[in-house]
């Protein structure tokens, strides 16, 4: 009898499938100020020896951020649970799209150990979204919360999460929580969503960020969104206004940067020269706190801004008093 081993390698899955077919898209060459220099640092090097031994996913790996060499060497990662496949199919993220895995049960005691190996005085925790689970994962962001709690009790915790659409109760577990700061990012504004987040709805996000400071009036909330998305300016005004009205303390301003030609093409790069006009306007509209650089994303800096945003309403409530 002859054994004949099958030596060919299974075929690799694609990380976008749904984009698969789509025509590629021009990719303009990025400006002279948005360049990075690749990571190769010793702290970098440290950061993913621990977010590796400790199995954890992190949204800075898989969202392709031109921050992650200048994070990581200080030891500053967003930490992604729930797997890395994420149940939607956003025009402009990197992230695997797919059917995810069942839920890590020691996914939040890794993360708790993971954030007091690095230090970490403040953490932020990121998913995929998960519209296959009853609660869109809302109890295994609490699981999380708790683990860091009891872990590292004076960490400081951020969170950034999906919209729970037709996710009954889902919010009120994660506020319940208490997390200190609540991100869910609109990411474009409402013209761009059909054809870049197509299953996200923008009034509903809006309404999620509202929800949350009826809940708990004590937490921040922050919203984050690209431009260069072919949006319009007095767009991303309108956008400023309708968080406001949602009583968002903190909002970030950032250049979409397309990962492949099979994403969203990059519309336009926004000078630095416009985000600093954008900054000041959101800040006369309101906002406690604003980041808006062609390098800003929804965790970039997020401790040093959470400390500038605690001092702000600080300083708003004694000017009141």
């Amino acid at each position: 009898m002859v054994t004949i081993l099958d030596t060919v390698a299974a075929p690799k899955r694609a990380r976008h499938p749904e984009k698969a077919h789509r025509p590629d898209q021009e990719v303009l060459r990025k400006p002279d100020w948005i360049r990075v220099r690749a990571p190769t640092s010793r702290g970098y090097l440290e950061t993913r020896e621990i977010v590796k031994s400790n199995h954890l996913v992190t949204v800075c790996e898989e969202a392709g951020c031109p921050n992650i060499g200048e994070c990581w060497d200080k030891k500053h990662a967003t930490f992604m649970i729930m797997g890395e496949i994420c149940t939607r199919a956003c025009a402009f993220c990197n992230v695997a799209t797919g059917i995810p895995h069942v839920l890590d049960a020691e996914e939040p005691a890794n993360v708790a150990k993971a954030v007091a190996q690095m230090g970490l005085n403040h953490v932020v925790i990121t998913s995929v979204d998960r519209d296959d689970l009853d609660d869109g994962g809302a109890q295994h962001f609490a699981d999380v919360i708790q683990a860091i709690r009891v872990a590292t009790p004076e960490t400081t915790i951020e969170i950034l999460t999906p919209d729970f659409l037709r996710k009954e109760g889902a919010l009120e577990i994660v506020v319940a929580a208490k997390p200190d700061v609540f991100n869910h990012n609109l990411e474009t504004v409402p013209s761009n969503y059909l054809t870049v987040r197509p299953g996200a709805r923008y009034f509903h996000s809006i309404r999620l960020l509202q929800r949350v400071k009826e809940l708990d009036p004590s937490i921040f909330t922050k919203s984050g969104i690209m431009v260069g998305l072919g949006e319009e300016r007095n767009e991303v005004l309108q956008l400023m206004d309708d968080l406001r009205t949602a009583q968002v303390d903190f909002i970030t301003i950032g250049q979409y940067l397309q990962p492949t030609k099979k994403h969203h093409a990059v519309k336009k790069f926004v000078t630095p020269e416009e985000f600093k006009s954008y900054e000041k306007i959101a800040y006369t509209k309101g906002f406690l706190m604003v980041s808006s650089s062609p390098l800003t994303r929804s965790s970039h800096h997020a401790g040093e801004d959470f400390a500038r945003l605690r001092a702000a309403r600080e300083a708003k409530l004694n000017k009141t008093a």
